[in-house]
């Protein structure tokens, strides 16, 4: 399996099977519940529930033309995020960041990562994500590393477990986007 050391203590690789079990618990610390809260990622005031499961982390591990990539440091594993290869753009989600590291750069890490394997490796020109656009303080962290809101909107899939329960009515997502070359 292919690491890619990166910065001195932190390595990327692609997840495997053996990974999945830790990503779901990585991504649910990141977003759900009162773990969650220890970060400053947490959804836990907009929505209850699972944020993914087992099989949907396979899922990622085995879609064609996507790539679920985790960050090491000292061989543990500390940060994820999905990136999808739509053609003239890569898509980046399931970012998650272990809550008691957050704030400390290793996102940024992380999310320069995926850009610079999306431009060099794919070709691709931009990079899209949707983020629940009553995160503010989100979309500003994307804001401030060149992502800019496009007032492009879906809206969230209410009525499917899968993606969490609301805990409001209003829920939607934005398009960010970010040229790439």
């Amino acid at each position: 399996m292919d690491t890619r050391p990166v910065s001195g203590d932190l390595a990327f690789r692609d997840a495997t099977y053996a990974d999945v079990d830790a990503l779901v618990a990585l991504v649910e610390s990141s977003y759900r519940g009162d773990a969650s809260r220890a970060g400053w990622t947490t959804e836990a005031d907009l929505l209850d529930g699972q944020r993914t499961d087992p099989d949907g982390v396979r899922a990622v591990i085995d879609q064609e033309g996507s790539r679920l990539m985790v960050a090491l440091r000292e061989g543990e594993l500390v940060a994820c995020c999905q990136l999808e290869n739509r053609g003239e753009a890569a898509y980046f989600g399931m970012f998650s960041v272990r809550p008691g590291l957050q704030g400390a750069g290793l996102g940024k890490s992380v999310l320069a990562e995926a850009e610079r394997f999306a431009a060099q490796e794919w070709g691709v020109r931009e990079m899209q994500m949707t983020v629940i656009a009553q995160r503010e303080d989100l979309i500003a962290w994307y804001e401030r590393r060149g992502y800019r809101r496009t007032g492009s909107y879906t809206p969230f899939p209410y009525g499917d477990e899968r993606f969490g329960i609301p805990r409001r009515p209003d829920l939607k997502f934005e398009l960010l986007v970010k040229p790439l070359a």
